[in-house]
């Protein structure tokens, strides 16, 4: 088959692109940012989502394609990149030109369990929004809806693996807080076995929503247990939290940039995430994949999940001693003694406030560096540099430092290794 695959770069996307090809068929991705392929089978096309909302732009890009596979998906809005674009309009504008194509014969849309008629949070109701009018069109259509999807590499896998690795967890409220998680091997394979034995649509329609889950319900504290058991960690120690202990810092999480926890997320967390395991073990023709078999190499497994948590203590501890540090230097600790020390150090008086509160401010730029920069590979070279240049100079200039019982100066080198560490370890 000659089909159209949208969201080709993401996770699920790059997956499912990788079976499709192994399967003999042709596949032309929508993408942003087109490629050349040497593959006579792949090919690419220029597609936005965030301005796509036309139908007349998707109709001429299905001409020869037989089905069409929709991946795009977002679980944060941002700018443009906004869950009524990527989840509504631009969808019901694909399939609008699906159902007026005279070559695709069948539509298949990555939806999420939840996107029904309970639905409440934007994410859940921009899906359904979509679903919902692809059901309506005289189209054949599956509309897939998986659980928490398990990927070694997947973004949300490695989140999940480092929560459970942390010495304790955090149970929000009280609910059930049920999931289902489904690996993303059996998500691919589903998707593939509804292009090879398509399941019966109920009678009188034209698409059939399928739920792709694994073979065990259980609440997310439980999923974080098994996952923690399976990279060979013991028992952790689970923390609840009060519904309304929760829902303060659920509110404070819409603020924060990058955070895990916001309204929308305890909301869906709350309402769960279950359906019935039956089409999923029908397409594959066998049970999905168990929890216990999600870790395959638990050593280097655990050792990730806890770099996960480790890496940030370690560079906020960072941050903290640049910020205290300008602070100090800026009047907390007395200047005539700050200027002394710089005088035993050389620096003539004329320039000892030009020394000091310019060191200051530029210990204050590390630490502010270190919190917003996104590219920070160059900035541990140079706090290596400077923290390097002070211990020789001070050695140097002030001996009674590297020999004092406290270890002022001497304490620069587990500062130093820390430094080398999160540049190594900078993506």
């Amino acid at each position: 088959m000659r089909i159209l695959l949208t969201g080709a770069s993401g996770f699920i996307g790059q997956h499912l692109l990788q079976a499709l090809l192994l399967e003999g068929h042709h596949v032309v991705c929508a993408v942003r940012t087109p490629k050349e392929s040497s593959d006579p089978r792949l090919g690419y096309v220029h597609a936005d989502f965030a301005n796509d909302t036309d139908k007349s732009i998707w109709l001429a890009r299905l001409s020869g394609v037989d089905a069409v596979i929709n991946t795009v998906g977002i679980f944060r809005e941002s700018g443009r990149q906004s869950f009524e674009r990527l989840h509504t309009l631009a969808p019901r504008a694909l399939f609008a030109a699906c159902a007026e194509s005279e070559d695709v014969r069948l539509v298949i849309q990555l939806s999420a369990l939840g996107a029904d008629a309970e639905a409440d949070s934007a994410y859940h109701l921009s899906k359904k929004a979509a679903d919902d009018y692809l059901a309506a069109l005289p189209v054949r259509a599956y509309i897939v809806q998986p659980s928490l999807v398990y990927g070694k590499e997947g973004a949300s896998a490695q989140v999940f693996k480092t929560l459970a690795s942390m010495p304790v967890s955090v149970r929000f409220g009280s609910a059930p807080q049920m999931v289902q998680p489904v690996h993303i091997d059996d998500v691919v394979a589903a998707m593939i076995g509804l292009l090879r034995h398509r399941l019966p649509l109920p009678p009188g329609t034209t698409a059939r929503r399928v739920p792709l889950v694994g073979p065990e319900a259980l609440s997310f504290t439980d999923y974080l247990a098994r996952l923690r058991s399976a990279m060979g960690m013991k028992r952790q120690l689970v923390l609840p939290l009060p519904g309304l202990l929760s829902r303060l810092l659920a509110k404070a999480g819409r603020w924060l940039p990058g955070a895990l926890l916001d309204e929308e997320a305890l909301r869906m967390l709350d309402r769960g995430n279950t359906g019935d395991v039956a089409p999923i073990t029908q397409l594959l023709g066998r049970a999905p994949t168990p929890i216990a078999a999600f870790v395959t190499d638990p050593r280097a497994e655990r050792t990730q999940a806890k770099l996960g948590w480790l890496l940030p203590i370690l560079r906020w501890s960072i941050v903290a001693v640049w910020i205290i540090t300008a602070i100090v230097s800026f009047g907390l600790y007395p200047v005539e003694a700050s200027y002394d020390l710089l005088a035993r150090s050389g620096i003539p008086p004329s320039l000892q406030p030009l020394m000091l509160y310019g060191a200051a401010g530029f210990d204050l730029l590390l630490g502010l560096g270190i919190v917003f920069l996104r590219r920070r590979r160059w900035l541990w070279l140079v706090q290596l540099g400077l923290i390097g240049f002070y211990t020789l100079v001070i050695a140097f200039k002030l001996p009674e430092f590297l020999l004092h019982p406290y270890g002022p100066l001497t304490k620069n080198l587990p500062m130093l290794a820390a430094i080398w560490l999160l540049y190594e370890m900078e993506e």
